[in-house]
């Protein structure tokens, strides 16, 4: 058994604590047991879990791993704090907000023999297995994805790294990518901002990225990816699944903490994340230029 920690109850840390109190039956999820939860604020029990202070689970020794779902601008020493401490961490992306940031704690995680796992729940939704699924095979001409949401909280980070989901979807859709151009629209007052960025895939496909937030803009994700045999403009809908998104990465996560995950395929993971950061650190550099 596994014993856990949830640093930061907010909508995500809510969810990991509920699974955690309740895993799914016969999964590798069972494997954990929350110990306790972190928070800045004084909240009481939680679901059935006490309140302890992040000093006391680094320092327990029935304390192994630390779900880290704090703002993205405290992720980095988080991790730092409990890998240093000999925890394994599973922690909401981005996992930091640069590159140099991401190699520096993998080779701290990889020194000290520890799981860095980094949570893309956006990668299993039902909807997007169904895009995946009807990419495969199809030659791709160009491509946009265009994300707009509500405008970005304190804490969050650039317009670049709090997206780097959808980043990571295109990444794992069509292969490494270069950036040959980047811009940034803003207005302060109005709390807006617009990014778009121009890349190439590895044969030379152009793809776009644009991530738009402002107050009011609805959250939504629109393609339109040209193919050698059609066009997907939409991505298609997909009924629910049965078992929930976060419940999904923490069986993943688990089956790392049991060694039931092949060294090829954490490469294949940690091989992509970190090339998602070199990309969002290219285009914020663009952008800021």
């Amino acid at each position: 058994m596994f014993g856990a920690v949830v640093v930061g109850v907010g909508t995500a840390g809510s969810v990991r604590i509920r699974d955690l109190v309740a895993p799914l039956a016969g999964s590798a999820a069972e494997k954990l047991t929350i110990k306790g939860f972190i928070s800045r604020r004084s909240l009481g029990d939680q679901q059935g879990v006490s309140q302890i202070s992040r000093e006391e689970a680094v320092s327990r020794e029935d304390v192994q791993a630390a779900f880290v779902c704090t703002e993205n601008v405290s992720h980095e020493e988080n991790i730092r704090t409990f890998l240093q401490a000999g925890k394994h961490v599973c922690v909401e992306y981005p996992m930091t907000l640069n590159h140099q940031a991401a190699v520096d704690l993998w080779d701290l995680a990889q020194e000290k023999g520890l799981v860095l796992h980094e949570e893309h729940i956006e990668l299993l939704t039902e909807d997007y297995k169904l895009l995946k699924k009807e990419t495969e095979g199809k030659i791709l001409k160009e491509g946009t994805l265009h994300f707009t949401g509500g405008a970005l909280k304190p804490g969050f980070g650039a317009l670049v790294f709090s997206g780097i989901a959808r980043l990571t979807w295109l990444v794992d859709l069509f292969g490494e990518l270069s950036v040959t151009a980047a811009t940034m629209e803003e207005d302060a007052g109005k709390n807006y901002s617009k990014m778009t960025a121009n890349m190439l895939t590895s044969d030379n496909r152009p793809l776009t990225w644009i991530e738009e937030r402002g107050p009011g803009l609805p959250r939504a994700k629109n393609i339109n990816f040209h193919f050698d045999s059609c066009t997907l403009t939409q991505i298609p809908p997909a009924p629910r699944g049965a078992v929930g998104i976060f419940m999904q990465d923490m069986i993943h996560f688990s089956a790392k903490l049991a060694g039931q995950v092949s060294p090829e395929e954490l490469q294949r993971e940690k091989t992509r994340i970190l090339h998602c950061f070199h990309v969002a650190e290219r285009i914020q550099k663009l952008c800021q230029s």
